[in-house]
């Protein structure tokens, strides 16, 4: 009992600790590379941003959305039935994946219409 005390602490602060040691290491792994390439002539190298990408954006949140509509209707369907826990399994992945694949059609609509190249600048 007083082991599991422990190992519960452990692990916790274990995580946390290899988590910023991760960070701090390729951080100064960047830096030393740049310094490198400055004493050599060369210029470091910038960081690229990520570009926003309002097409997978639009993917990704309506496939999030007709997932989430369709686990709704399946806990609906599986409480109004009096269905067992094996029985909704089954209703609860088709319908997840009906109205997720449901949401990736209309994404893909929307952008078959407007295609991602033809935004106005403002």
């Amino acid at each position: 009992m007083h082991g599991e005390g422990i190992l519960a602490l452990f692990i916790p602060i274990t995580l946390g600790l290899g988590a910023f040691l991760m960070v701090w290491g390729i951080r100064y792994l960047e830096n030393k590379e740049n310094m490198a390439l400055i004493e050599k002539g060369m210029e470091p190298m910038q960081r690229r941003r990520r570009q926003a990408d309002p097409s997978r954006t639009l993917k990704n949140s309506l496939l999030f959305i007709g997932a989430g509509l369709g686990l709704l209707l399946a806990l609906g369907i599986s409480n109004a039935a009096n269905l067992q826990e094996g029985e909704r399994t089954g209703i609860f992945f088709a319908l997840i994946a009906i109205f997720g694949g449901l949401g990736m059609l209309a994404a893909y609509l929307y952008e078959r219409k407007n295609p991602p190249g033809n935004e106005k600048q403002f």
